[in-house]
């Protein structure tokens, strides 16, 4: 009950309340499509699942399947959004913890295995003293991973979805303009940019994400259905969005300039203190 009543201080009402209607949302949309849809299984009724609850939302909109994946994309955004509320309040966390874990790295700086233990056990002790959790970055990734499966399966396994179009789409087949290859591309560049602009502490690797990642996107993209890469498109720009607004760089490096200023504000006073007690020495 104390760890439920931690999650939901640090999450709060609203995200809790949109993820509860996104659920609602799911569910709905599900019963809302009559049809049988063959599912053998869990994983398989997972998937049914799935193919209900897109075509039960595409009925609301005149059996539009691609509004049907635009609304159900969202639907599933809110539904983490918990989740990624958790993820990034750990992740400011984390970076408050910058210098304590390099003082902890060079206190065992030794490559053996009694010290990289104890590094470990005195890395877990910090986490747990801050309340952070070093895994937490890795919740949102896990929920959609079967998500985006689910949908590829999906796909292929509903003639009726496989056979739907949007827009300039047919969304069994790929993207014959590239426009969502790019758009995702895109999106996933600003999310990861604005996330990584966030976070003081980067080195080579970090810098690099936000230029590799959308790449990697870009020539997966290609080779999708477009209903996937739809999927991708709404979500990433999703991403991008919640991303300026739960960590918000610009705001996080201004007052990150202003502790600095504090800081040396207070430097100033004491070094002329320390000076007019010495003179009236």
């Amino acid at each position: 009950m104390a760890r439920l009543k931690k999650w939901y201080q640090i999450i709060g009402w609203f995200p809790l309340l949109l993820a509860i209607l996104a659920l609602v949302g799911i569910v709905t949309a599900n019963h809302s499509y009559s049809a049988p849809i063959a599912g053998s299984g869990i994983w398989g009724t997972f998937v049914a699942f799935f193919i209900r609850s897109i075509l039960g939302v595409a009925s609301w909109f005149n059996t539009s399947y691609g509004l049907g994946i635009v609304i159900f994309t969202i639907f599933v955004r809110f539904l983490v959004l918990p989740l990624m509320v958790y993820q990034m309040d750990s992740m400011k966390k984390m970076q408050g913890m910058q210098d304590e874990i390099k003082a902890l790295q060079e206190k065992y700086s030794s490559k053996d295995t009694e010290t990289r233990t104890l590094l470990a056990q005195e890395q877990q002790a910090l986490y747990k003293e801050h309340g952070v959790s070093p895994f937490a970055s890795m919740l949102p990734l896990l929920v959609q991973m079967p998500v985006l499966i689910a949908l590829y399966q999906g796909i292929h396994n509903s003639p009726v979805l496989r056979s739907g179009s949007f827009l300039w789409l047919n969304l069994g087949q790929s993207d014959p303009y590239i426009i969502l290859p790019v758009l995702a591309a895109l999106f996933t560049f600003g999310s990861s940019f604005l996330s990584t602009m966030a976070n003081p502490q980067q080195n080579g690797f970090t810098k690099v994400l936000p230029f590799v990642f959308p790449f990697i996107i870009f020539f997966t993209s290609l080779a999708l259905p477009s209903a996937v890469s739809l999927y991708w498109v709404v979500s990433n720009l999703f991403q991008m969005i919640q991303t300026f607004f739960l960590q918000n760089p610009f705001k996080m490096r201004a007052e990150r300039k202003a502790a600095r200023e504090l800081e040396k504000a207070k430097a100033r006073k004491v070094r002329k203190a320390t000076r007019s007690k010495k003179k009236k020495r």
